[in-house]
């Protein structure tokens, strides 16, 4: 049996959109003289452990929450200065383009380079000191539903499970957080909040959404090449045609840069590897010539939301809400998705709190979730670039931004009409059969590295005995489809090396491999998958990584 505890609201996920959630409730709870009980459950070991973004931050959210973030001393210490954007040529050559030709959402001046984990310590600092309770280390594994269907809460996943099933020494069951109201902000691809949208079918009159992997590493570099407030944003080489994405460069405080790629999930070459595009990316003079002589000091991975308004399933359902990149709320115009995200979670507080404050018990469809939300920043933000990920897409990295230019910067995104994106990423690969392999250069462990070394710099742990948590529907299909028609393309998207085709000695036959230990939690290989054959579920809690300032 498990143990149960009752809350007026349970949030699921300590990101930014949960803890903005959590604190604006407690804000109008206070504001009112009105007791409120508010849980957020997280699965990382610690709140911004699992956290990972570029990360330029627009304060506007943050302003609203907090108009003296100043003063409590949020981490925002690094006032973006400049922006350059440069289209990549080849592997030695880029051009810089003019400020006049950027799509004006590219812009930052007025926004802040930060740690998004930081950012989130320090929002859960301010939530506990409103009241809220947080409770790092445990996954929320299981939805709890009413006799009439309504969400009720969640449950945690047992802890001290062995790979066989069967309970070790030190077990402990599940808990049950029952709520009023339950939020779900877990993040890109949330394992919960994926159920609910199939449960409630939130998405039937949304296109799919459409995802990116996004890379970053954190370097020391040498002070005589450290810019305080550069932004550095590029697009073209090194991906090949049909495949589209971005790199970025940063230069944040204490002499440190922040190297990233987002790839575009929508690719269609197999032999396709994002972490190996990522370290060739870095060997261009642009990001070379500041990382030269520096160290590598961290490194992660996590997919991210970028199908925008057009993609947006519905956001309410009996019991319960979606708020940020769960449900997915990230401007791919402006590459940011923390300002939304944010904005989201306190609209959803302000709904829950005027619900309960009404009397209401709870369990109800919150329908002026979806008005207030329509009717707020966030959705004009939204529907002005709602044509800025299909126009790549549909036109290309060079078509799509001459699109974007015209759209974003003459129209200020109010062209009348809507561009549709309706296929799905992973069914977009090829068969390998149709598509030439590629050959990446060995890593130089001194700009580019391999993969084990890379996920030991994330500090990614999972206890070995437990059962595995990246779920396979049918066990034949890795060698039977996978292998046979793509070449095993789940050991070139996963950014871990989780995934491994190994061939067996004796037989010289194939055998699938799957080392979970590795997972980094990016949600990738449930995306882009072409069988759909994976899901990933959530691992026994404080399991993955731990990134410490990512």
């Amino acid at each position: 049996m498990r143990e149960s505890m009752e809350f007026d609201v349970v949030i699921v996920g300590a990101g930014p959109a949960g803890l903005s959630a959590a604190c604006r409730l407690m804000q109008k709870a206070k504001e009112s003289a009105r007791e409120m009980s508010i849980c957020v459950v997280e699965k990382g070991s610690e709140v911004g452990s699992h956290i990972l973004s570029g990360a330029v931050i627009e304060p506007r959210a943050l302003n609203e929450l907090f108009p003296d973030w100043h003063e409590r001393g949020a981490p925002l210490n690094s006032l973006v200065s400049r922006d350059e954007i440069y289209l990549l040529q080849d592997s030695e050559n880029a051009r810089k383009l003019p400020d006049w030709i950027v799509p004006q959402t590219m812009h930052n001046k007025g926004n802040y380079i930060i740690s998004l984990g930081n950012l989130c310590r320090w929002l859960a600092e301010q939530a506990e000191a409103l009241g809220v309770e947080i409770f790092p280390g445990f996954a929320a594994t299981e939805i709890l539903y009413s006799e009439d269907g309504a969400v009720r809460g969640v449950a945690t996943g047992d802890m001290g499970v062995g790979v066989d099933g069967r309970p070790k020494d030190g077990y402990m069951p599940g808990m049950e957080l029952c709520a009023k109201y339950t939020i779900f902000s877990e993040g890109c691809r949330g394992s919960l909040g994926k159920q609910v949208i199939n449960e409630f079918n939130l998405d039937a009159n949304s296109d799919v959404q459409h995802y990116g992997l996004g890379f970053k590493e954190i370097w020391d570099v040498d002070p005589d090449k450290h810019q305080p407030g550069l932004v550095v944003h590029c697009g073209g080489w090194p991906l090949e045609k049909g495949t589209n994405g971005g790199s970025f460069l940063y230069h944040g405080d204490n002499n440190q840069v922040v190297v990233g790629l987002v790839v575009d999930l929508s690719y269609s070459n197999p032999y396709t590897s994002p972490f190996d595009e990522f370290q060739r990316m870095k060997q261009h003079p642009v990001f070379k010539c500041t990382l030269s002589g520096g160290k590598r000091v961290a490194y992660g991975a996590r997919a991210i939301a970028k199908g925008g308004l057009n993609a947006l399933p519905k956001m309410c359902f009996p019991g319960g809400l979606l708020v940020g990149c769960d449900a997915g709320t990230l401007n791919f115009a402006k590459i940011k998705g923390t300002h939304t995200a944010m904005k989201s979670g306190m609209l959803a507080a302000e709904t829950i709190f005027e619900a309960l404050s009404a009397g209401d018990q709870g369990g109800r469809e919150l329908s002026e979730y979806t008005k207030a939300f329509r009717s707020s920043w966030v959705f004009d933000e939204l529907q002005r670039a709602r044509n800025f990920g299909p126009a790549i897409h549909k036109f290309g990295t060079l078509m799509g931004g001459a699109f974007n230019f015209i759209d974003q910067n003459l129209f200020k995104g109010r062209l009348p009409f809507t561009l549709r994106d309706k296929v799905p990423d992973h069914s977009l690969m090829k068969e390998a059969s149709e598509c030439r392999s590629i050959d990446y250069p060995k890593p130089d462990g001194k700009i580019s590295f391999d993969k084990l070394s890379s996920v030991f710099l994330s500090g990614t742990n999972h206890e070995e005995d437990q059962p595995c948590h990246l779920k396979l529907a049918d066990e034949t299909v890795p060698l039977n489809i996978n292998w046979e028609v793509y070449q095993g393309p789940e050991a070139r998207f996963c950014p871990a090396g989780v995934y491994e085709y190994v061939e067996d000695a004796p037989s010289g036959n194939n055998r699938f491999q799957i080392s979970a230990q590795n997972c980094l939690h990016c949600k990738t290989c449930d995306i882009k998958d072409p069988t759909q054959n994976i899901t990933w579920i959530a691992p026994e809690g404080s399991g993955g990584p731990n990134y410490p300032n990512m």
